[in-house]
């Protein structure tokens, strides 16, 4: 389940990291206890819209550029979620060599060919694009 607090706090964990900031510095602009911000941005509690606004504030970012952000990740979430539900696994053979965990799987179900990349750990740089058997020509 995508919860909107968890991106919320990602993107101002984000925004906080980029302008090299740490969060007593933030929570004291913002004038929230740091503990508190500090849950906001783990995702582990709901920020209200005055909240949000005090830090955004203190960040010195627009709140209208947060929440883009946040609709952003939102978007992708979304597609990776439904990606993963339409995947399907098939059964396979192991080959001699073959990865045995993944790093990362990246869906792009709105291209014609419905590739799917799987990055193997870093032991092995390589990416493998997983073309869906059922796809359209």
């Amino acid at each position: 389940m995508i919860l909107l607090r968890r991106l919320l706090g990602d993107v101002l964990r984000r925004q906080r990291q980029r302008q090299g900031r740490t969060l007593r510095e933030v929570s004291s602009s913002a004038r929230v206890s740091l503990g508190y911000l500090s849950e906001v941005e783990r995702g582990q509690k709901e920020a209200s819209s005055e909240l949000l606004s005090a830090i955004c504030e203190a960040l010195d970012v627009p709140m209208s550029e947060v929440m883009r952000e946040v609709s952003d990740d939102l978007s992708l979430a979304e597609l990776s979620q439904s990606a993963a539900a339409e995947t399907t696994a098939a059964p396979m053979r192991p080959l001699l060599g073959a990865v045995t965990s993944v790093t990362s799987v990246t869906a792009v179900p709105s291209a014609p060919d419905e590739r799917i990349t799987i990055k193997a750990p870093k032991k092995s740089a390589e990416a493998v694009d997983v073309v869906a058997a059922g796809a359209a020509a």
